[in-house]
């Protein structure tokens, strides 16, 4: 396609758009609704990050942010690293799979997770993931309402240091004061 063609098929989609949209148009151009912002954009790369047990936690949304709506949590999850079964008391939790492979626990059954599967667990359903494989993984995760677990992350985790890639926590890592806020957020641990 010429630079001239693409051009013109996009002013050709620049019409039909602005068409249904003046067909749809269906309230004044005074409508407090075209000029209200509300939204939230993070950008690749940011967010605050954490190390936190063997993952790296990026917080992209926090309750503070959506009103309570959802928190969003990237996640790089090394071999053998991952979360511990567990539940939640009033939050659903999703988790996309972006890259990689992991074991996903629902209540007493396991199954290996690929890149492009989503699985949605809803509140006190028994649930964790794993790295079973030798390459890390990419997890997206998000919880609804918002409420508290991502902000555990933030609070309990370690800050990455440039070029310094954080060993995996001990269990002395995972003290009282850990647990305490896991079980504010309404995280209970199941064997």
């Amino acid at each position: 396609m010429t630079v001239a063609a693409g051009a013109a098929a996009h002013r050709i989609h620049s019409n039909r758009r602005r068409s249904l949209v003046t067909l749809f148009d269906n309230v004044g151009h005074d409508d407090p609704r075209y000029t209200h912002r509300g939204g939230v954009y993070v950008p690749t790369g940011e967010g605050p990050a954490r190390w936190f047990g063997a993952d790296l936690y990026t917080m992209k949304l926090r309750a503070n942010q959506t009103n309570g709506a959802i928190g969003f949590v990237e996640a790089w999850v090394p071999p053998g690293g991952g979360s511990v079964a567990h539940t939640h008391d009033k939050q659903s939790e999703t988790f996309y799979l972006v890259s990689g492979e992991l074991e996903f626990l629902d209540g007493d059954t396991t199954f290996a997770g690929h890149a492009g599967d989503i699985f949605f667990v809803p509140p006190n359903t028994r649930h964790r993931f794993v790295n079973t494989v030798l390459e890390p993984a990419k997890l997206l995760f998000f919880y609804t309402p918002a409420g508290g677990s991502e902000e555990v992350f933030l609070e309990h985790g370690d800050e990455p240091q440039r070029g310094v890639h954080q060993e995996p926590w001990g269990e002395e890592r995972f003290n009282e004061a850990v647990m305490e806020s896991f079980r504010r957020s309404g995280t209970v641990f199941l064997p």
